[in-house]
């Protein structure tokens, strides 16, 4: 494929991943690990995946600044320019709106596709050939996201409901997040609900007037930043900027708001990777629906995934739907359909464990 010197790729790489913990620590999160044994990093899948139709100047990393080094790490093909470090967490508006008026500031004609760095995709020539549809289609007015068919009532997408048209982008009616149970199976038996992937596609002008009229105040803080933008100046300008945004989504701030949103469709064997229940589903399980991460022993346990350092045997008797893993100084059991606790587990271990376990 011929590469498109007009398009620009955003990975979002600044998460904690608190739902892979203990595995995923504070100071190197999934992101940043071999989860699939693959021999290369969620970040760095995301990277190659993006190499086949973007030039490498084009592809931008937005992480947190604990993390710019771990990124350079990682893909040394990138400049400290591509690196956009943020000051603080503030959630995917910032985020966006810092590479899309630094992008909008070199190429104006710029169309730019958004992705977390934590996706795992099977079918890539099907999952090119989306983005491209998603890329034709976007113009000064549209915000594009990808939508995935779902295959089960989950709760931990949202959902995004559109008009029915004859061609592969269809207008959003509208978006759901993170539903019940029931309401997430009457999504799924009505046909015209796919799942939010999170992956936004649209030029930068689009990106930057839909800022300027639905977040009119975020757009004038990352206006004032553009003549320090791509200069020495950058990193304090960005300091200041991020100090007066507010914590907002890109979904819930723009997306939901705008008029013109489209959305195209996908099937090319997705998943987010977001949780150990996620790796459950994806890894290769024995004929009791374990999976087996090191040298364990399991006896009448089923549905269940056990993990740990190769050197220790981890014996296991009487469990279905457990977690048990062990990594560097965190032994943890819990129930695997349960992990939508694990932040609270994660807060309750820093308040009266310590960092050090985090």
């Amino acid at each position: 494929m011929v590469k498109n010197r007009r398009h620009y790729v955003v990975i979002m790489a600044g998460g904690i991943g608190s739902r892979f913990w203990p595995y995923s620590r504070q100071d190197r999160p999934k992101q940043f690990l071999d989860i699939l044994n693959t021999g290369r990093s969620l970040l760095q899948m995301t990277y190659d995946r993006f190499l086949h139709s973007t030039p490498n100047e084009n592809i931008y990393v937005v992480t947190n600044e604990n993390y710019g080094e771990a990124v350079k790490e990682q893909l040394p093909d990138l400049t400290d320019d591509q690196v956009l470090c943020e000051p603080s967490r503030k959630n995917t508006a910032p985020c966006i709106a810092y590479a899309s008026y630094k992008i909008a500031k070199q190429n104006p004609d710029a169309v730019i596709t958004v992705s977390p760095s934590d996706h795992v995709i099977f079918n890539e020539p099907v999952f090119h050939d989306v983005i491209q549809t998603a890329i034709d289609a976007a113009d000064d007015h549209k915000l594009l996201t990808i939508g995935l068919k779902p295959n089960r009532p989950e709760t931990g997408y949202g959902y995004i409901q559109y008009l029915e048209t004859d061609n592969d982008v269809k207008k959003v009616k509208t978006f759901t997040e993170k539903p019940e149970r029931e309401l997430a199976q009457k999504f799924l038996d009505s046909g015209d609900f796919v799942w939010n992937s999170g992956m936004f596609i649209w030029s930068a002008t689009a990106i930057v007037n839909a800022f300027k009229e639905i977040l009119p105040e975020m757009a004038e803080v990352f206006q004032e930043t553009i003549p320090m933008l791509n200069t020495a100046d950058e990193p304090q300008a960005i300091t200041k900027a991020y100090y007066q945004c507010n914590n907002v989504s890109i979904d819930y701030g723009i997306m939901e708001k705008a008029k013109e949103v489209y959305v195209v469709l996908g099937d090319f064997g997705w998943s987010d990777l977001g949780s150990w229940e996620s790796l459950h589903e994806l890894s290769e399980q024995d004929e009791n629906k374990n999976v087996i991460l090191g040298n364990s022993l399991l006896f009448e346990t089923s549905n269940s995934l056990v993990q740990g350092p190769g050197d220790k045997l981890i014996v296991v008797q009487g469990l279905d739907d457990y977690l048990v893993v062990e990594c560097d100084n965190v032994i943890l059991i819990c129930k695997k359909s349960e992990e939508h606790k694990f932040r609270r587990y994660v807060a309750e271990v820093k308040d009266k464990k310590g960092k050090e376990f985090l």
